[in-house]
């Protein structure tokens, strides 16, 4: 099985819903209990074993390329996109960084800590290149900091996914957080700007589950930063929550 070494953090959004505080910095380098959003990814990159991670930039780009001058684990490669692309153009644009082997893809208005064994190693050991393309690290609505919608997913039988359905309410929130196999691009999609999502809403098997694309819940905090209300908010929880030693 290829090594999963790599990883694609998202740092090019115009962090629209965090204005004003966005105005002046872009929403990845925005701290909360004096660290940056992109910055917790990173270093949980860090802590699973990935080597390299390619950053796309967008809005402010010089910031975040100065920002991760300093870092050395992982080591950074920065994907500069003069046109917005989305999520899946983005991967695209960078998609001969990754030499054919599966690899993360991280949003960066998150903040995960996980009970126990960090929820990127597990993924890592479940990661099964045989049978998957998709692999969602998905939290219990109940449990999702940051989020007031219907949820996302249900996990079906030995973690596949049964499609979307946003006429009901569904147990599982996607965290942002993936393992995504470079085989999935091989299939039909958008050129220029599209989004991930495309791979959900397209890839229904006679079954009724998703093709290749499973799921793992988990274990711990998962804190979505999507605006200025949520930051205040989370900087008290990671404030009485001290990190595990």
């Amino acid at each position: 099985m290829p090594a999963l070494t790599k990883a694609m953090v998202f740092a090019a959004g115009l962090g629209e819903r965090m204005r004003p505080l966005t105005l002046e910095t872009p929403k990845p380098l925005i701290k909360i209990a004096g660290k940056t959003l992109l910055d917790y990814t990173l270093d949980n990159l860090a802590e699973a074993g990935i080597s390299e991670a390619i950053v796309n930039t967008h809005y402010k780009a010089g910031m975040i390329e100065e920002h991760v001058k300093s870092r050395h684990t992982p080591k950074i490669i920065l994907s500069h996109e003069p046109v917005l692309m989305e999520t899946g153009g983005g991967v695209v644009k960078a998609l001969e960084h990754f030499n054919n082997a599966p690899f993360f893809c991280c949003n960066t208005d998150v903040i995960l800590r996980s009970n126990g064994e960090s929820s990127l190693k597990k993924m890592k050991k479940i990661w099964d290149d045989d049978k998957m393309d998709m692999l969602l690290l998905l939290q219990p609505r109940e449990k999702a900091f940051g989020y007031n919608g219907n949820g996302d997913f249900f996990i079906g039988h030995d973690g596949k996914l049964p499609p979307l359905k946003k006429s009901r309410q569904s147990p599982f929130v996607f965290t942002g957080i993936q393992i995504i196999s470079p085989k999935l691009f091989a299939r039909e999609h958008p050129t220029g700007a599209f989004s991930l999502n495309h791979f959900y809403k397209n890839d229904i098997q006679p079954d009724g589950f998703l093709n290749r694309i499973y799921g793992l819940p988990h274990n711990g905090e998962w804190l979505h930063i999507g605006t200025p209300e949520a930051l205040l908010e989370a900087e008290k929880i990671l404030d009485l929550v001290k990190p595990e030693i």
